[in-house]
C-alpha cells in the first residue's frame, strides 16, 4: 500500500482516509486480515501509537475487527463497505461539483465536460 502523508492535517485522520480507501476498493477484501499495526506504521512513516489510533477508528465505524489473538480483520459486512464506498464517492463529486461551479461552469456544460472526458479515456 502506498502512503501519502501531508503536513496541514493530522496524521491520524490521513491515515483513516488512506485505510478507508484501501478496504473499498480491495487492497484488503471483506473478511481479510490487515497487517500488524507496526508493519503497517513502518510502511507508512508513522508512529505505531498514530496508526494504532487510525485502526482504532476504523473499528468504531465497524470496519475492522478485532481478533484477540490474531490480529485485526477486515468486516465481512460487504454493505458496511459499499455504504462507505458510496459515501466516499459522493463526498467526490460534491467536491468536482463545487469546482466546477467555480470555474463558471454550469450543470449541462459540467455534465458534456464529463461525457467528452469519458469518452476519451
Amino acid at each position: 500500500m502506498e502512503w501519502n502523508i501531508t503536513n496541514g492535517r493530522p496524521v491520524y485522520v490521513q491515515l483513516v482516509e488512506q485505510l478507508e480507501l484501501a478496504l473499498v476498493n480491495g487492497t484488503f477484501p471483506p473478511g481479510s486480515k490487515v497487517p500488524p499495526v507496526r508493519e503497517l506504521a513502518a510502511d507508512a512513516g508513522v508512529n505505531p501509537n498514530t496508526m494504532q489510533r487510525a485502526l482504532q477508528e476504523l473499528e468504531t465505524r465497524g470496519l475492522l475487527q478485532a481478533q484477540r489473538t490474531a490480529g485485526r480483520t477486515v468486516t465481512a459486512d460487504a454493505d458496511v463497505l459499499q455504504q462507505l464506498r458510496r459515501k466516499r464517492a459522493v463526498a467526490l463529486a460534491q467536491t468536482f461539483l463545487h469546482q466546477m461551479q467555480a470555474l463558471g461552469l454550469d450543470r449541462a456544460e459540467t455534465e458534456e465536460l464529463l461525457r467528452q472526458t469519458a469518452e476519451e479515456e
